[in-house]
């Protein structure tokens, strides 16, 4: 099936066989676990657009298993050149940039630079804060928060005059719980103002988000407010299993669902979702957008080992949210 930039977008058309909202590239995963020499597995990463294409902050472990964020470009979002080398940072607003790790990266312009957010080690998993304005020097801020949290994700411009980050707090292990918070901030370094957005589904009316949740891309604003992709998981007996699913969050008090999706938008069904070194994780942390054409291009990780797209129209989107809503 053919390939092609609409609106400087990736996009492919739904099979005709298909009926499903969010429908996956047929030539994934795009980037491969081996696409750089140190890699063991590329994963969770995020993308947006840059100058004449695309830039991200990918996760890359390497072959010791250590966790690290490097950067990478793209001209049509689909083929990635990724740095061999790690991201280095400059300190930022802080002189105290110590990092164990940083992993799961998102990406987002706001105002006159790129924000970066990741899992940062610092005795614990916390969420590091970075920027840069050329994805060649990057600048790390202060820590968000105390350990231990994960998850951190910014809206893409302030509401009521503050920055705003969607977070989950968690503990220090393979997290079983976990809900999805909101903090604000005036100056991207001092964070407060934490407000409970939503909670764990029950497991008797929505089982795939019955263990814990987490917001995955940047969230995009429409018409009906904030549409926010977010992971859910369910613990099985052959272990968790991360779902994708959508919730629309009121523009002006985001901490307030509108409508949140009860059936998932997409579950682990091919192989390169059900085998790797976390089998049966579909994990999105990237969303790249058109309005005028209605086109989503959805990035996610892959069992924890590669990274793939998937593709679907905003409106249609929506409407499956508000449609099937808890």
């Amino acid at each position: 099936m053919k390939t092609e930039l609409t609106n400087n977008i990736p996009w492919q058309e739904r099979p005709a066989n298909s009926k499903e909202v969010l429908w996956r590239y047929d030539q994934n995963p795009i980037i491969d676990r081996y696409a750089i020499p140190s890699s063991n597995s590329i994963f969770n990463s995020a993308v947006v657009p840059f100058k004449d294409g695309y830039a991200g902050v990918f996760r890359c472990d390497n072959k010791a298993v250590q966790m690290n964020i490097f950067a990478g470009f793209s001209k049509n979002g689909i083929d990635w050149e990724i740095e061999h080398h790690p991201i280095d940072f400059s300190p930022g607003n802080t002189e105290m940039i110590d990092s164990d790790y940083k992993y799961d990266p998102r990406v987002t312009f706001i105002e006159d630079r790129y924000w970066i957010t990741w899992c940062n080690g610092y005795h614990g998993p916390t969420i590091g804060i970075g920027y840069t304005f050329d994805f060649k020097e990057f600048y790390q801020c202060e820590n968000a928060f105390l350990p231990f949290n994960r998850n951190g994700v910014l809206f893409p411009k302030k509401i009521n005059g503050k920055y705003a980050m969607l977070s989950r707090p968690s503990d220090n292990g393979h997290t079983p719980f976990g809900d999805i918070y909101i903090s604000y901030s005036p100056d991207m370094k001092y964070w407060g103002e934490h407000r409970c957005v939503m909670k764990v589904a029950p497991f008797e009316e929505s089982a795939w988000q019955c263990t814990k949740i987490g917001a995955g891309p940047v969230p995009i604003l429409t018409n009906e407010g904030w549409l926010l992709f977010y992971h859910g998981v369910i613990n099985t007996c052959n272990g968790f299993r991360y779902s994708i699913g959508a919730a629309i969050l009121d523009e002006n008090e985001p901490d307030k669902v509108k409508y949140r999706s009860q059936p998932y938008l997409l579950a682990p069904a091919e192989l390169y979702e059900m085998t790797g070194d976390v089998p049966n994780v579909i994990f999105p942390c990237a969303a790249l957008h058109s309005e005028k054409e209605d086109k989503l291009a959805l990035y996610y990780g892959a069992a924890d080992t590669v990274t793939s797209v998937a593709f679907g129209h905003l409106s249609e989107i929506i409407d499956f949210v508000k449609n099937n809503t808890l």
